[in-house]
């Protein structure tokens, strides 16, 4: 690939990036060596570079071999250090990026270092340079002071100074060079919270911060237990997973990005720098499947503190900020573009504050996987779940906005009120595991009748088929996951025949979208949208319970095939195979984690 990756609009396609971080934040890195998205000092703070969501006002921080070249990127295995080569008849240079992961020590939590080594491989190499960092969605323009071995960007209250081996040229809007390398030649540039002293006073310095943060990963990884036959591709999501994770509270975020677009000039732009609690069972299944204990362990705090926090009623909210924030508040950036012209730029999500009763069947079943694969709950928890499952006995009923996040009208979803059975199911079955205190009749009449309702008003006989919502013969495929829950059997007529018709409406070859667009409810936003990546992966592991293993196995195998070059995925797949969405995406990647486990685990049973 050569340095012209980028469209005549100024932006790479989302599959050309690769992510570095720290536990803290996670910065996009082009195949032509431009930080593009990067917010400091935490997932959900402003962007210092945002040249994602506007090329032009964003910033970015790039270090790029001059010339005519071809480019490459990969990481070392068994990390998450991105290496970019760039090729050209005169000779290869790269770009080492990493971030440091801070040790448990009295540093400052906020003090974070982004590391770019530029490298000489073969012959010499000329780079050029280019750090521009932005403040506060570029509101107010930083100033900029030349300080000895680099240069200092100041705004409000963020400082930032790069440390940088080369002589620096300043102007309005940040710093350059040009320098040559020669072969074995490294220069290491250092972006850092201002006043932590200076940067590596040698080259062993960054050399030791390169071996340490690759040790970090490669220890980290070494837990892994999955030994199956997509080890590879299996791996790098654990990495990824483990990179949205934010060290202080255990939460892992949906994605580290904001108003990456699900259509290319629509508006189904929203910010997924938050943790969801609809995210809980997929996370701790992955966590606890891959023997993640300690990371499963600290989500389940996160969880706790939730549950500490349930609404007078007894409700929770849908999603919540990285430390627990409430306030999700939605507004738009105007003066941003988007990317790629796909506006609005949004920050803050509305959903927050939307009815999605599906939450708690995800939060009761991480509760219960927990119980069963990591520790015994605690009586405290328990006391906040009695009262959460009396708030699901008294609101099922209602019309809710669904796992879609629909902002038009409730709709009485199917899959919601399988989840509001899931959350009693799993109470009655926690309550009875460890003989704990419950209000066993109402927990299981409620139980009871929701199951009966949704298999009569729930089902279409005309299609034989399950639906989005109630009144419906729209198909949605959030019903695949039925089975997964164990509401139904994967091999039950019902089920087998809602596979038949998901297939025939919402399957395009090994792809698969959330509902028949035109048909039933959609999310109230007008236009198409790609496929969605793990609805997908939901039918692959369906049909590999339901028995239809080697029909299961080409899918996932086409799947796997739309990943970026690094195996890192979006949202969703669009109508040309590209990345779409936020990214990358959390929830795609828990999906193929458990498509690929149990799909080893049919195979194995041929």
């Amino acid at each position: 690939m050569k340095n012209s990756s980028r469209n005549a609009s100024g932006y790479q396609p989302l599959e050309s990036y690769g992510v570095i971080g720290n536990l803290h934040t996670i910065a996009l890195v082009g195949m032509d060596g431009s930080i593009d998205w990067c917010c400091f000092p935490h997932f959900s703070s402003p962007p210092i570079f945002g040249a994602l969501l506007d090329c032009q006002k964003g910033g970015r921080f790039q270090i790029v071999a001059a010339g005519d070249t071809r480019h490459k990127q990969f990481y070392l295995s068994d990390s998450n250090i991105l290496l970019t080569r760039f090729l050209s008849a005169g000779g290869v240079g790269e770009i080492i990026d990493f971030m440091p992961i801070k040790k448990k020590t009295a540093e400052p939590a906020e003090d974070h270092d982004l590391y770019r080594m530029a490298r000489a491989v073969r012959g010499d190499v000329e780079f050029t340079l280019e750090c521009s960092p932005m403040f506060g969605f570029a509101r107010t323009p930083p100033d900029i002071e030349r300080r000895p071995g680099g240069v200092l960007f100041k705004s409000g209250g963020l400082h930032l100074e790069l440390h940088s081996p080369v002589p620096l040229k300043l102007s309005e809007k940040g710093a350059s060079a040009r320098f040559t390398l020669k072969a074995g030649k490294t220069f290491t540039f250092i972006l850092r919270r201002a006043g932590r002293g200076p940067g590596p006073s040698a080259p062993g310095d960054a050399h030791e911060a390169f071996e340490e943060t690759r040790m970090f990963w490669r220890q980290w990884i070494s837990k892994l237990q999955y030994q199956g036959r997509w080890r590879e591709i299996v791996t790098r999501s654990a990495l990824v997973l483990k990179m949205l994770t934010f060290s202080p509270s255990g939460a892992i975020v949906a994605s580290p990005t904001t108003s990456l677009p699900e259509v290319i000039g629509g508006r189904r732009n929203w910010d997924y720098r938050y943790s969801w609690i609809r995210d809980a069972s997929f996370t701790l299944y992955a966590l606890l499947r891959l023997g993640f204990s300690d990371e499963a362990h600290a989500f389940m705090e996160w969880l706790q503190f939730r549950l500490q926090e349930l609404g007078p009623d007894g409700s929770l909210q849908v999603a919540y900020g990285i430390d627990g924030e409430h306030d999700l508040t939605e507004r738009s950036v105007r003066s941003w573009s988007g990317y790629r012209n796909s506006s609005p730029v949004r920050v803050g999500n509305a959903a927050h504050r939307q009815r999605q009763m599906d939450i708690y069947g995800e939060l009761m079943d991480a509760i219960y996987l927990y119980n069963k694969y990591g520790a015994p709950i605690s009586y405290d928890l328990w006391s906040n779940l009695r009262r959460l499952l009396g708030f699901v006995c008294r609101h099922w009923r209602e019309k809710d906005q669904g796992i879609w996040e629909v902002r038009n009208q409730r709709q009485h979803f199917v899959y919601s009120k399988v989840m509001c059975w899931v959350a009693l199911d799993r109470g009655l079955r926690l309550a009875q595991k460890r003989s704990l205190p419950a209000d066993w009749a109402l927990w299981s009449s409620n139980r009871d009748a929701i199951y009966e309702e949704v298999m009569k008003k729930g089902w279409d006989a005309r299609h034989q088929s399950f639906t989005q919502h109630y009144g419906t013969q729209a198909t949605d495929a959030s019903t695949l996951l039925l089975p997964l829950v164990k509401f139904i059997s994967p091999r039950d007529p019902r089920m087998i025949s809602t596979l038949a018709r998901i297939r025939e409406t919402l399957v395009s070859d090994s792809l698969v979208y959330r509902y028949e667009i035109g048909k039933g409810l959609g999310d109230g936003l007008s236009g198409r949208e790609g496929t969605f990546s793990a609805c997908t992966f939901w039918y692959v592991e369906a049909l590999a319970r339901s028995g239809q293993v080697e029909q299961a196995r080409w899918i996932f195998e086409k799947m796997l095939g739309y990943a970026s070059p690094l195996g890192l995925y979006a949202e969703e797949i669009g109508p040309t195979g590209e990345q779409l969405g936020n990214f990358p995406q959390a929830f795609t990647h828990l999906g193929l984690i458990s498509a690929a486990y149990n799909l080893d685990k049919a195979l194995n049973k041929l």
